[in-house]
């Protein structure tokens, strides 16, 4: 069966939302990001009145700080990224759930753009582009090429496969229906979750939308991903979840 799918690119407006605040759940996997998850936590609680901190068993301070800022913690089974998405998505009970990372790389106040295609009836699951929206880290160094043009490969086999236009699909920064979530049936265990909703959105026939949003420089620490241990499982989880 041939199967056909459109990723449109928004534009978000100034348009407000009354209560927005109270349909959307926010969800942040953090790994030792003492010195930033409290600041992310108090900024996205803004936004959202239920924000849920994945810990990914941190050695230091990551939950305590988040708790002091009326995040609700929970511990995933140390299996990674993907892992933490998973552990959260039961607790979830807003309309629309948010992903982002706990490291200061995504802007709390982009959440309103990432959730107004979706509550304009527009979208079901609402990525945002840092190739649209421009990218802090991405670039400078050879691990940093790999990372993009592995991305890229990867964006363009899916865009491929369900005739969709799409700038990327590895961003942790997205908004999605929290019933279309919960539809998705989610598998993998590390980053490679964030293909796995691209893909899994379109195979399914939900909707799916990007807007632009920018990604900043971790602002403390080194990143958790390298790049040589785990493209086979980017490549893998691309075949399996685009054919099978």
């Amino acid at each position: 069966m041939s199967l056909s799918a459109k990723a449109d690119t928004i534009m978000p407006g100034k348009e407000s939302f009354e209560g927005i605040n109270d349909l959307i759940t926010v969800v942040i996997a953090a790994k030792n990001e003492e010195k930033t998850i409290g600041g992310i936590v108090e900024k996205a609680k803004k936004h959202s009145s239920e924000v849920i901190v994945v810990d990914g068993h941190s050695t230091d301070g990551t939950s305590s700080e988040a708790q002091k800022r009326g995040a609700l913690v929970v511990q995933d089974h140390h299996r990674g990224k993907g892992d933490a998405i998973r552990t959260a998505i039961p607790l979830v009970s807003k309309k629309i759930t948010v992903f982002m990372d706990g490291d200061g790389s995504h802007d709390p106040d982009d959440i309103p753009r990432l959730a107004e295609p979706i509550l304009k009836g527009e979208a079901d699951h609402v990525s945002g582009s840092r190739l649209l929206g421009g990218s802090s880290e991405l670039h400078g160094g050879f691990d940093e090429f790999l990372r993009l043009m592995g991305s890229s490969l990867i964006t363009a086999c899916i865009g491929w496969r369900f005739k969709a236009r799409l700038s990327e699909s590895q961003n942790g920064f997205r908004a999605i229906k929290t019933d279309v979530l919960k539809k998705l049936d989610l598998k993998e265990n590390g980053t490679t979750i964030e293909q796995e909703m691209i893909i899994k959105t379109l195979k399914k026939r939900f909707r799916l939308a990007e807007v632009p949003t920018h990604e900043y420089k971790r602002e403390f620490g080194v990143s958790h991903i390298r790049v040589g241990r785990v493209w086979l499982r980017y490549i893998y989880s691309l075949i399996k979840n685009l054919f099978f």
